[in-house]
């Protein structure tokens, strides 16, 4: 059995679970999101507690098991205390900073860039050069943070570019002179 689905996922208190079918919603203080669980997968709901169980050992049941329990665990915990992604600007003049909601990067082109976040999601630029992303959704946080790094990947010789907090950077060696 599959060691990641067979475990129970506990609703902490402000959390409610409810289920409309196969439709699964949780709602919380940070928001709440609603997931679609695969008809082959039965999802319970007793005593603060979530169960996903399969019917048998098909290779895609057993799949299916893992995946429906670790999504139902990432919403609980996503509506109870919000996911966050951070991003480092690296560049002489590269910088970001807030206009209303929506993200104005100056990352090195003739224009600056700007970014509208999706409803859910909510930024903060603690310095010029940091970005905060943050949601209850871990899937549309790491998103969105994707699409801001692809706006000027870091390239290999100097490191400019968006790159994540703690991404290391592999450094090619530029043209010798001689």
């Amino acid at each position: 059995m599959s060691r990641i689905g067979k475990k129970p996922i506990e609703i902490p208190k402000g959390v409610s679970v409810s289920k409309e079918g196969q439709l699964i919603k949780v709602k919380g203080p940070k928001g709440e999101l609603g997931h679609n669980v695969h008809s082959n997968m039965s999802v319970e709901i007793k005593d603060n507690e979530i169960t996903v169980t399969r019917p048998n050992d098909s290779k895609e049941n057993k799949s299916l098991h893992g995946l429906t329990r670790a999504l139902l665990q990432n919403m609980v915990t996503g509506v109870n205390s919000s996911y966050k992604k951070e991003l480092e600007i690296v560049g002489v003049g590269y910088r970001a900073e807030l206009k209303g909601k929506n993200l104005l990067l100056n990352i090195g082109y003739s224009h600056p860039v700007y970014f509208a976040p999706p409803e859910t999601i909510t930024f903060e630029t603690p310095s010029q050069t940091q970005i905060v992303i943050s949601g209850a959704d871990k899937q549309l946080v790491g998103q969105v943070a994707a699409k801001i790094r692809s706006f000027r990947k870091p390239e290999p010789y100097k490191g400019k570019g968006i790159k994540y907090v703690g991404e290391h950077i592999r450094r090619k060696a530029g043209k010798t002179a001689g």
